[in-house]
């Protein structure tokens, strides 16, 4: 856990992990000294996503209702009555500060492990048109073309079925290491529009400063990312109502990283294995060639769907592979690119929250699609 008064416990192999090797096995000074600044680097960086989010609901945090909102949320869940859990403003944020910021450093992680795939879905900014629900740049901003050296370059599409808070904070972090523009469409059934513009405005907006803060505080003040470099858009629908037409609206024509973050199960679940593979499948008709899928959700026997009357349960990564691997379909092809049945995401010590986090366990699986050329 990590919090103001409770720090995670150390776990061999974590980034809190102080164990000594013996002189025998004991690495060079220079090694220790660079592995020791890339933790520490890596844990200032994590700081920052906490902060964002900190500072993003800040106010909900120290409601005196607070606690009360996260049991009223818990118990909704439990009986999966979802249009209550999600259903207003004040529990989404209330959400969204207490379960999304662990998710948000574990989503980090993820797209930092698969780097080298996302590189291979860049596309070239001067082939980039305008977002496809025709938002527009403000007046004012950077154009995504502009000379400056440090600049970012190459543009990186991802479209988040059930995505909100952790995503968003998650594919802004990716961003700034990748020195890349991104354009990020999430898409769920409950009203997240409001709680995302206070992220997007957290992750383009200078983080708020004490009145206290020396002039050159001040001057060093900067935005997570630069205003032009992250676009965002929400849209409030059901991923498995969506027709062919929407679909083809929110994918484009190019290629793009498509979330599904511990959403999949619930759509099996709840939705039903048979509208779930309906959409997948829908879903590879409509994707454009080299378009990546990346699957994360709960590991083992948390992922899991009846079939059938008699109840059996299957793997939800059964039924992904199922449908994805071992279906003969017309037009396209999947191909998994990587496969983790169980990892653990341990937050470091040193994080600073306003309320206790916990560690997570994750499965994930990465796929390509493959069209022929036309």
């Amino acid at each position: 856990m990590v919090g103001k008064s409770t720090a995670s416990k150390r776990k061999p192999g974590s980034a809190g992990d102080t164990r000594r090797e013996s002189p025998a096995e004991a690495p060079p000074a220079e090694t220790t000294a660079a592995v020791a600044a890339a933790v520490r680097d890596a844990r200032k960086g994590q700081q920052r996503l906490l902060n964002i989010f900190s500072d993003a609901f800040a106010a909900v945090l120290a409601q005196d209702s607070f606690s009360t909102i996260l049991q009223e949320i818990k118990q909704a869940l439990y009986h999966r009555d979802f249009a209550t859990a999600f259903g207003s403003e004040d529990y989404l944020e209330a959400y969204a500060a207490r379960w999304s910021p662990t998710r948000a450093l574990c989503y980090a992680a993820v797209f930092r492990g698969i780097k080298s795939h996302l590189d291979g879905i860049l596309v070239d900014e001067r082939e980039t048109a305008q977002p496809h629900d025709g938002t527009q740049e403000e007046p004012g901003r950077e154009d995504c073309t502009e000379s400056d050296a440090s600049a970012p370059s190459g543009r990186l599409r991802m479209l988040s079925f059930g995505g909100c808070a952790a995503e968003h904070v998650a594919f802004g972090s990716y961003l700034r290491e990748a020195a890349c523009h991104g354009t990020l469409t999430l898409v769920d059934s409950a009203p997240w529009s409001h709680t995302e513009t206070l992220i997007q405005q957290q992750l383009t907006s200078p983080p708020p400063l004490s009145k206290y803060a020396s002039a050159a505080a001040r001057a060093n003040n900067k935005a997570f990312l630069r205003a032009s470099q992250l676009q965002f858009t929400f849209s409030q629908a059901d991923a498995l109502s969506l027709d062919r037409a929407r679909l083809l609206e929110l994918v484009g024509t190019q290629p793009l990283v498509v979330t599904l973050m511990f959403t999949l199960n619930e759509l099996y679940t709840d939705g039903g294995i048979g509208k779930t593979t309906k959409f997948l499948r829908l879903l590879g008709e409509v994707l454009p060639d080299a378009t990546l899928l990346l699957v994360v959700d709960s590991p083992g026997s948390y992922s899991e769907a009846a079939v059938g009357k008699e109840k059996k349960k299957y793997p939800m990564q059964w039924l992904l592979n199922h449908t994805l691997l071992g279906t003969e379909t017309t037009g396209y092809t999947w191909e998994g690119l990587e496969s983790e049945d169980s990892i653990w995401f341990r937050l470091p010590e040193g994080l600073d929250y306003p309320i206790q986090l916990e560690n997570m366990r994750y499965q994930m699986h990465l796929y390509r699609i493959h069209k022929p050329k036309s």
